[in-house]
């Protein structure tokens, strides 16, 4: 698994920004609606998402649309479960 993944787990806005974008595309601007912080702190909190590879992003127009990558995420459940799988079934 890769270091950059865990570091951009490792915060709380970024979690909530990738919960976010599980319900919907969304631009940075609506992502920033969403939060008491600068639009250059989210900037920064999505650069180190797209940097980890568990959010893309696309543009539309003027506008930068971010998306959840469905296949980073499965690939940490899948992770997840393999590595750690056997404790949870022996509880």
């Amino acid at each position: 698994m890769e270091d950059e993944i865990f570091k951009a787990l490792s915060d709380p806005v970024r979690r909530k920004i990738l919960e976010m974008l599980g319900s919907r595309d969304m631009s940075a601007g609506d992502i920033a609606a969403k939060f008491d912080i600068t639009k250059p702190s989210i900037s920064r909190h999505l650069a180190v998402l797209k940097a980890s590879g568990l959010i893309t992003d696309k543009r539309s127009g003027q506008r930068i649309i971010y998306s959840l990558n469905a296949t980073s995420v499965r690939d940490i459940i899948r992770w997840f479960y393999e590595s750690f799988g056997n404790i949870w079934m022996k509880r």
